[in-house]
């Protein structure tokens, strides 16, 4: 489905091929003798961070970093490593391109330009847009259910699916939210937070996808498939998080339950006679074909546009498609079961 759910193993798949290996820039050795100097002298340039203020011996002249630096200054300003990093990198890249050289990417990442201190600030934007869009759906989804469709007489829905579309409506938007924050400013924690989401949501997808596809509706079936499912995403995002952070693992398990879902979700929209299973189709090739912006990575545009923030912009129109074959598989089964109940 067209966001942070099946498609993310795609994501994670391609991404990762960059951070498992060296980037290019951060391998260049004026760049790492810049970045070096910056660390002890707090310039690069003629530019000096106050927050990268140092002794002889490398002691903080302001005490301890807890307080010289409190958290929203640190958010806001950055830290001293990371400001130099970033002022070596925009200094050496303009060096490479008066020599007539195309940008690379530092530790991982394309060479950005800042926002008001967002890191990214395309792919934010676009995150935020998917965060708004989930919403929507959500919202919409809730009002058709209990506002528009008729209710049984003990005021609950007709559509079987209702709860676990309400889950799936708040594991999104937690996702999108911190695919935001991990675009802003990448720290460990916004990292963990961002690919743990994005891992529970995947794991969640396939549920719904497995209940979905096979009308599942008899209550201790669907504890007897997602029991065991919901473990391994358990134990999965624990190991990562509290053991061993193994990209190599979690593309892994990304691209197995990824696979798993999208297959199931086509196979069903070719034999299904759903009025709307031509959403479902275009929902299924849109984000195969969007994974092309993944697959053929370049630089930045204007120094904000990369292929990733494009990804993250083409998933807009495919959630709002998605959302909309949900309403449309709530009406479809809540009047097919108001017929069977006449």
């Amino acid at each position: 489905m067209a966001d942070r759910s099946w498609i993310v193993f795609f994501a994670t798949f391609f991404s990762l091929i960059g951070v498992l290996n060296a980037s290019a820039g951060d391998s260049d050795p004026e760049y790492r003798a810049c970045v070096g100097q910056c660390e002890k002298t707090g310039c690069v340039a003629d530019k000096c961070f106050q927050h990268c203020r140092f002794s002889s011996d490398g002691v903080p002249v302001d005490g301890p970093w807890y307080m010289q630096e409190p958290l929203y200054l640190r958010w806001k300003q950055w830290d001293c490593q990371s400001d130099c990093r970033y002022h070596c990198m925009v200094n050496r890249e303009k060096e490479r391109e008066i020599a007539g050289y195309k940008p690379v990417k530092y530790h991982g990442k394309w060479p950005f330009k800042r926002v008001f201190g967002l890191q990214e600030p395309a792919s934010v934007a676009f995150s935020a847009l998917n965060l708004a869009v989930q919403f929507h759906g959500w919202v919409s989804f809730f009002i058709l259910l209990y506002y528009k469709l008729p209710l049984r007489q003990n005021k609950k829905t007709y559509y079987e699916y209702t709860g676990l579309w309400h889950i799936y409506g708040l594991l999104s938007m937690n996702s999108w939210f911190w695919s935001a924050f991990f675009h802003s400013r990448d720290v460990d924690l916004t990292e963990s937070l961002d690919y743990s989401s994005a891992v529970a949501l995947l794991g969640y997808t396939l549920i719904l996808a497995i209940i979905r596809t096979f009308n599942v509706r008899d209550e201790a079936t669907r504890v007897m498939v997602s029991a065991p499912l919901i473990a391994f995403v358990t134990t999965h995002i624990l190991y990562l998080n509290f053991y061993q952070f193994d990209y190599g693992w979690n593309m892994k398990v990304c691209i197995v339950m990824g696979v798993a879902q999208l297959l199931l979700w086509a196979v069903w929209a070719g034999i299904t006679r759903h009025p709307s299973r031509w959403k479902l189709w275009v929902v299924v090739l849109g984000g195969g074909l969007a994974m092309l912006l993944e697959i053929y990575d370049f630089p930045p545009y204007w120094e904000y546009l990369d292929a990733h923030a494009l990804w993250h912009a083409s998933t807009i129109p495919l959630s709002y498609l998605w959302w909309s074959f949900i309403r449309d598989d709530a009406e479809y089964r809540t009047m097919n079961l108001v017929k069977k109940a006449k």
